[in-house]
């Protein structure tokens, strides 16, 4: 299939590593033109380079929890890409915690990071938007069903769905997109992390793997091919939706 990514301009926020990084993958493979951003200066180098470098990729290190970071983006995209035909919009994940055990600084830390930073970014795109753009939020499976100890996640990232929900009504009379994913348990260096932080990486792997009907956690590069096709105009008529990769791990439909 051909998604008709070619010459197209996308803008991808925490995309030094992880999903957005193979995100930034799939859409360079297709054709695609990616500016790839996250906190990390020496990790968007990195980036860059193992996608090839101009006139596929160009990197800018911001973090959208500055208030300042949406609008030098959108127009560093725009000097960079010569066209802005959408964007993933990826944060990083909030402090862990139980309800009653989070401290209100992590949940107002929360609040900025999660809520406010991609709705400044949203903010500062859309007026550069033209009809077949589309934005993807990265969500987390907390959408619908809440985690164990990340109640920051599980009290935001709903909001944030609806949210999204709420910009595909207001967008959609333009012909702009908007979609949310809702990745489970996937290979990245978060998920190593937390499996290393229980002491016994191996069990905490089988334990994960026990409850995914698939019976493995997913590759990088499966979320990034759903994500590049949910971007594509050949997903045209998909918005206003949550869409789960998770190896059928929800218990909702």
């Amino acid at each position: 299939m051909d998604l008709g990514l070619g010459g197209r301009g996308f803008l991808l926020t925490g995309a030094s590593r992880g999903l957005g990084f193979a995100t930034a993958r799939a859409l360079v493979d297709e054709g695609a033109h990616v500016l790839v951003s996250s906190r990390s200066p020496d990790g968007v180098t990195r980036a860059v380079e193992e996608l090839g470098g101009a006139p596929s990729a160009f990197g800018l290190a911001a973090d959208l929890a500055d208030a300042g970071a949406a609008d030098r983006l959108v127009e560093e995209a725009r000097r960079r890409l010569g066209r802005l035909d959408g964007a993933l919009i990826s944060v990083g994940g909030p402090a862990p915690g139980t309800v009653l055990g989070t401290a209100e600084e992590d949940w107002r830390s929360g609040v900025e990071s999660v809520l406010f930073g991609p709705l400044r970014l949203v903010k500062a795109l859309v007026p550069h938007l033209d009809e077949g753009a589309a934005i993807g939020l990265v969500l987390s499976t907390s959408v619908r069903q809440p985690l164990d100890g990340l109640a920051i996640s599980n009290g935001l990232r709903p909001g944030l769905a609806m949210t999204a929900k709420g910009l595909a009504d207001e967008l959609g009379p333009r012909g702009i997109r908007v979609v949310g994913l809702m990745p489970g348990t996937i290979a990245t260096d978060r998920i190593a992390e937390i499996e290393a932080a229980s002491g016994d990486p191996a069990a905490a792997r089988a334990r994960t793997e026990a409850e995914i009907p698939l019976g493995r956690i997913g590759e990088p590069a499966e979320f990034g091919r759903v994500a590049a096709f949910l971007l594509s105009p050949a997903a045209s008529y998909v918005s206003g939706t949550m869409v789960a990769v998770d190896g059928g791990r929800l218990r909702t439909p």
